[in-house]
């Protein structure tokens, strides 16, 4: 019988875990290669050809165990992902993290625990993942229960995440975990919506319209309206109808009835 020497042994890892990565990289996580493009969303030829390479790397690969995660999920295999992306988390992978968190906040294979949720996203926003602060921010309405704590974990995605910037511009806007600061949270506005982020493109245009932490401008603010609402946002719709009608009509109790244009 031939000997495998573990110089050879290190190698069989290393292709699998290339393998791993051609198939079932994530294009988001913090722990995926320079050179790998990754995708956001497993081809379903790959998936089982993905579960084979990413099982054997993942006997010492916190990402190849995430991925073995995404795969599992891919194959509608929820029990074996959560297995996966546990060890994966123990291990510290953040991306794993959040994705048990999104199990426990969704109730996905698991009874609905929010609790668990919140602190799977804490632990990953605290070691900079941006889905982590992301995801805190929607379990928690505002980034966490501890305002200011929240504050600051936003603050570290902010630098290149559109919806830590989003949410850290809602916040400052706000007042909410510190001063109030609505010049920053124009800045921040203006730099998820350079990323096209609905939300924060109708909020940059309310800010222009009325003149809020900078310049009035009415003509720009009707071009990040119509971006805005071109991506959906239900808000930014409304704020064109009233630039367009800005008269309204109301009945006797003051209920809206319709609106006039010129």
């Amino acid at each position: 019988m031939a000997l495998v020497l573990p110089t050879e042994r290190a190698q069989a890892q290393s292709a699998d875990l290339v393998l791993c990565d051609r198939l079932a990289a994530d294009p988001s996580d913090p722990d995926k290669p320079a050179d790998v493009r990754g995708a956001a969303e497993i081809a379903k030829a790959d998936i089982a050809t993905a579960i084979k390479f990413c099982r054997t790397a993942g006997g010492g690969s916190r990402r190849a165990l995430y991925q073995l995660g995404r795969a599992f999920a891919a194959n509608a295999q929820m029990a074996e992902a959560m297995a996966a992306w546990r060890k994966a988390a123990d291990k510290g992978s953040t991306s794993a993290m959040v994705e048990l968190g999104v199990m426990y906040g969704t109730g996905t294979g698991v009874p609905k625990d929010e609790a668990q949720a919140r602190k799977l996203f804490e632990r990953a926003a605290e070691a900079g993942n941006p889905r982590g602060v992301a995801n805190l921010a929607a379990v928690s309405g505002g980034a966490s229960a501890d305002p200011a704590r929240g504050r600051a974990l936003l603050a570290k995605a902010a630098e290149s995440n559109p919806e830590a910037q989003y949410q850290l511009g809602m916040m400052l806007a706000e007042g909410s975990g510190g001063p109030r600061d609505e010049v920053a949270a124009r800045g921040l506005f203006e730099k998820a919506a350079a990323q096209n982020h609905a939300a924060a493109l109708e909020r940059i245009g309310a800010f222009a319209q009325s003149g809020v932490g900078g310049p009035q401008d009415k003509a720009a603010a009707k071009a990040y309206y119509e971006r805005s609402a071109a991506l959906g946002n239900d808000d930014a719709k409304a704020a064109l109808k009233r630039l367009e009608c800005p008269y309204v009509l109301k009945d006797k109790r003051g209920n809206v009835v319709s609106n006039l244009c010129f």
